[in-house]
């Protein structure tokens, strides 16, 4: 008899659209939560439209970021969706939103109206600049919030535009984040007196967790870590070359020993054994005389044959891989890193939800539902509305 997933018993709304707050639903339905998705009646979340559309003028991406989620339609402008809502949180362990804050506020649908009335639930807000704050209020899209929060500075070549990853990293950051303190909120709930809390999670600061040491670099020396184009400041060698067949590798060399090996399987033996370069410091120091010779090296040879000679010495190195090199990856095919499901009769592949959990794993077990395809279903076991009422509702327009 299969195991349960992990969180299989927990029920979860998600109000919210975009990114960052369905990541987090996305990541709590694959591992085993119910999740109810709140969406506009008609239109439902732009997302379902965003970039490349299938067939039926639906996002390819939809099927994977809405995977394992119920689609109950509900206008939050009228005061009796607002009523509906309010009464569907009452019923859910976790509540995930990510409107501007005070946007539930006024709705009636903040966290004060559910101390009493479910004092379990676990409220969670995700928002560009956090709940509180001089910046609360502004609009926080992921792309400015990576900017406020020191990303872009370090990111890109000195002197030109700070660049991006062409992904909305902040708001994955965010959504990753919301769901660990989910998952903290969760475990302090058993283990503590039953009660939830309120989860406040900001982009910026999502973001600003990530971003290792430079803020005590900072404080300690003064400096302000700038861009290096496709190095990591202070640590060398690490860094992308360019092969004799116009691909690029990336060489992490930057271990002491390490070094040593690469500068051998290089048949550079004199800088193997050069005193100088024995340790980080040295080599910083050095870094421009080892990234020219690495670089003469590489485009020498062929991408596939570099990367032989590197491993063979045990030097950590691997390909730029475009998505097209992924999916072919028999490494990734092996690790179960994609997903194949169903939609409308097609099959489609997906990417697998990590962390791997060995006992309780999680799965995909269908694509992104139809808009408002479990409202009845949603309705009558949750709130226990009747037919009547959800026809009658159906046909005002409020669901």
């Amino acid at each position: 008899m299969p195991t349960k997933k992990p969180l299989a018993g927990i029920r979860v709304l998600e109000m919210g659209q975009l990114i960052a707050g369905p990541f987090a639903g996305q990541m709590l339905a694959y591992f085993g939560a119910e999740v109810v998705k709140i969406e506009p009646p008609g239109r439902g979340d732009p997302l379902r439209t965003w970039r490349l559309l299938d067939d039926a003028g639906t996002s390819y991406w939809w099927s994977s970021i809405a995977r394992n989620k119920k689609s109950v339609t509900l206008d939050l402008s009228n005061p009796q969706g607002q009523k509906v809502a309010h009464q569907l949180i009452n019923q859910a362990d976790v509540l995930v939103e990510n409107f501007r804050p005070g946007k539930m506020e006024s709705w009636g649908l903040g966290p004060g109206e559910f101390e009493t009335s479910n004092p379990k639930l676990v409220y969670t807000r995700v928002s560009g600049y956090g709940q509180d704050g001089p910046y609360a209020s502004m609009p926080g899209f992921a792309s400015v919030c990576e900017g406020v929060a020191g990303m872009r500075y370090v990111n890109g070549f000195p002197g030109e535009a700070p660049v991006r990853a062409n992904l909305s990293l902040g708001d994955t950051f965010a959504g990753m984040h919301a769901v660990i303190g989910v998952l903290l909120s969760l475990v302090n709930r058993q283990n503590d007196d039953g009660r939830g809390q309120v989860v406040d999670v900001s982009i910026v600061e999502s973001i600003f967790n990530m971003m290792e040491g430079v803020v005590s670099e900072y404080d300690g020396t003064g400096s302000i870590r700038q861009p290096s184009g496709t190095t990591l400041t202070g640590i060398v060698p690490t860094n992308t070359y360019a092969c004799a067949d116009k691909k690029f590798i990336v060489i992490g060399g930057n271990g002491d020993s390490i070094f040593k090996r690469l500068m051998q399987a290089i048949g550079r033996n004199d800088l193997a054994e050069d005193e100088r370069l024995a340790s980080n410091t040295g080599r910083v120091k050095n870094e421009a005389m080892i990234d020219k010779v690495l670089s003469n090296w590489t485009g020498s040879i062929n991408s596939q044959d570099a990367l032989n000679v590197l491993a063979d010495a045990s030097v950590p190195a691997g390909p730029i891989n475009s998505v097209a090199d992924v999916v072919a990856d028999p490494h990734f095919k092996a690790r179960g890193n994609f997903e194949s499901i169903d939609v409308d009769g097609e099959q489609r592949v997906v990417p697998a939800v990590h962390p791997k959990l060995g006992r309780t794993p999680g799965s995909t077990e269908w694509a992104g539902p139809k808009l408002g395809e479990h409202n009845d279903v949603v309705l009558t076991e949750w709130l226990g509305v009747d037919d009547d009422t959800i026809q009658s509702w159906r046909k005002s327009g409020l669901i």
